[in-house]
């Protein structure tokens, strides 16, 4: 199985040893959990240390807008689309949807990533967010064969990708990835969360799904540096995580009450 490096350490050692080649994978978050981060480290590890260039599709930020928030991670975009390792594609999922029916009704030869993919032997693509699908295309079995479609072109033509996706609760509430069976269309998904330990508002990160890969099942905390996404320990002794309101684990209180 040929593993693909998401150049967050922390993360390659939670999927042993990365993305599977080829797959899409949905990173779900609140706003603010690093969804962007990770899409935009991916890319640029992706075009500076492992020779796979890559395509950032934006359905939401404009490209100065872009550059300059990975700028304040050292990453310079610029650079690398000068360089013809990286393409930053804004553009609208009306437009994209357009383009994808032409085609699969054979009055357009091309989808409207041949041309990047072609112009710097793309490897890797991020799309943030998908959820502006949603905007388009409101009904949910037309939204999950639309994105389907999407997918299926993204693997045909080997392109490991991260299809980031924002979720409404910030804190607690309901889990769910998406309201249209998003998780079943996808091969991976990475879930970050908001959560409170003991008064304070930490990260954390989980691996829900890797089809056809093992991963760690444990939750892992991370920061958003300097330098991007790190990832940090379990939170070990710690249970009701993922609820948004972590708590001592009857077995953790046990222990602390015998070393008193």
């Amino acid at each position: 199985m040929s593993k693909v490096s998401t150049g967050i350490e922390g993360l390659d050692e939670m999927l042993k040893g990365g993305l599977m080649k080829g797959d899409v994978t949905v990173v779900a978050g609140s706003p603010g959990t690093g969804k962007t981060v990770i899409g935009l480290q991916f890319l640029v590890s992706g075009a500076s240390k492992f020779g796979e260039n890559g395509i950032y599709v934006s359905f939401e930020q404009l490209p100065q807008q872009i550059y300059r928030d990975a700028k304040s991670f050292g990453w310079d975009l610029r650079k690398l689309e000068e360089d013809g390792k990286l393409k930053v594609v804004c553009t609208s999922p009306a437009l994209v949807l357009e383009r994808e029916g032409l085609a699969l009704e054979k009055k357009a030869p091309r989808y409207f990533l041949d041309d990047y993919v072609e112009e710097i032997g793309a490897q890797r693509v991020v799309v943030d967010p998908i959820n502006y699908l949603e905007m388009a295309v409101r009904d949910p079995m037309a939204l999950r064969q639309e994105v389907y479609t999407f997918t299926n072109y993204l693997k045909m033509n080997s392109l490991t990708s991260i299809l980031t996706h924002e979720i409404p609760s910030i804190i607690g509430g309901e889990l769910r990835v998406s309201d249209f069976g998003l998780g079943f269309i996808v091969d991976g998904v990475i879930l970050l969360r908001f959560v409170e330990v003991e008064s304070s508002v930490k990260k954390a990160l989980a691996i829900l799904k890797m089809r056809g890969s093992d991963h760690e099942k444990s939750l892992r905390e991370f920061d958003i540096t300097g330098k991007g996404i790190e990832v940090k320990g379990e939170f070990k002794g710690k249970e009701g995580v993922l609820t948004g309101s972590a708590r001592s684990s009857a077995l953790a209180e046990t222990l602390m009450k015998v070393g008193r």
